[in-house]
């Protein structure tokens, strides 16, 4: 089994950042000059990327990088507030990109900007939304792009085995790039079986856990459980209300794959354990259907 990786927004943009630089600008010209700090007080994760850039036509500018796994609306107001805290810090032009790696559910729209208007006074700030799932998987090959290579088989066109394996034999060819086997594993298992999964990557499939991404989704379910433990009350206990976060957090990741789910399969997770519903977490990313899924509830 691969060991475990830093496969974080700045590890994998530093593996080529003039590459990568040029992508989300669409300036042929651009050059990264370096990756700059962006520890902005209560903004700071793994996926916020900070690059200083050089174009013979603008000069030095920054170019700020947020990977969102899944948008959602309060991403325009964190744009809006890492474009200025770099800017003020740096004293330098921003250019701001937001990466939507998976879709956000149908009834939320994304949007590219951040307007308020307050007392007569407005606050607008732009930046550019690349959703990854409409990039063609094609031109990560092409170009190459190979801070990429992990997202292939969300991209557009990616989703078939042939092309997981193409972007496989990529990073395998590679000592920087094999590090990130276990984050291509974990959005393969979003669009192929689990066993073809296991069978291209020979893996168990315990290696999703080692994704960043995959933990982002497991606190999630986690602090709202917390959350929801403390609004229930002390003699509830926060054990249960975690149980109920993590129950919660399976029914919207069934959601967002496979949309409405039937009340009586909700109804079966009632009363499970945390493991529990953590190891059914874990499948229903690893598997392709619904119908899959239902077969693999215990009885």
């Amino acid at each position: 089994m691969a060991k475990a990786a830093d496969t974080g927004g700045k590890r994998l943009i530093s593996l080529a950042p003039d590459a990568w630089v040029k992508w989300v600008t669409q300036l042929p010209e651009v050059v990264a000059k370096e990756i700059l700090a962006s520890e902005f007080q209560w903004i700071s994760r793994e996926t916020d990327v900070l690059v200083k850039a050089y174009s013979k036509d603008y000069g030095d500018f920054l170019v700020l990088n947020e990977l969102q796994l899944r948008y959602t609306k309060h991403m325009p107001l964190r744009m809006r507030a890492y474009a200025a805290l770099a800017q003020e810090r740096y004293r330098l032009p921003t250019y701001p990109v937001l990466i939507n790696i998976l879709p956000p559910p149908p009834t939320l729209e994304v949007v590219s900007s951040y307007e308020q208007e307050f007392l007569g006074l407005r606050a607008i700030q732009d930046y550019r939304v690349i959703n990854l799932w409409e990039v063609d998987a094609e031109i990560v090959f092409q170009q190459p792009l190979p801070s990429l290579l992990p997202f292939v088989p969300i991209l557009r066109g990616g989703g078939e085995a042939a092309v997981v394996q193409r972007a496989l034999q990529m990073l395998r060819t590679d000592a920087q790039l094999n590090q990130l086997e276990p984050l291509l594993a974990f959005f393969a298992s979003f669009v192929l079986d689990s066993p073809l999964v296991q069978q291209i990557m020979r893996w168990d499939m315990a290696i999703l856990r080692e994704s960043p991404w995959y933990n982002e989704i497991l606190a999630e379910g986690l602090q709202k459980g917390l959350q929801e433990g403390i609004q229930q009350g002390v003699q509830q206990g926060i054990q249960q209300g975690v149980q109920q976060g993590v129950r919660n957090q399976l029914i919207r990741i069934l959601r967002q794959r496979f949309g409405e789910i039937p009340h009586e399969v909700e109804v079966r997770f009632e009363g499970e354990s945390v493991e529990q519903l953590e190891s059914l977490i874990d499948s229903a990313l690893a598997v392709s259907s619904l119908e899959e899924f239902i077969r693999s509830l215990p009885a």
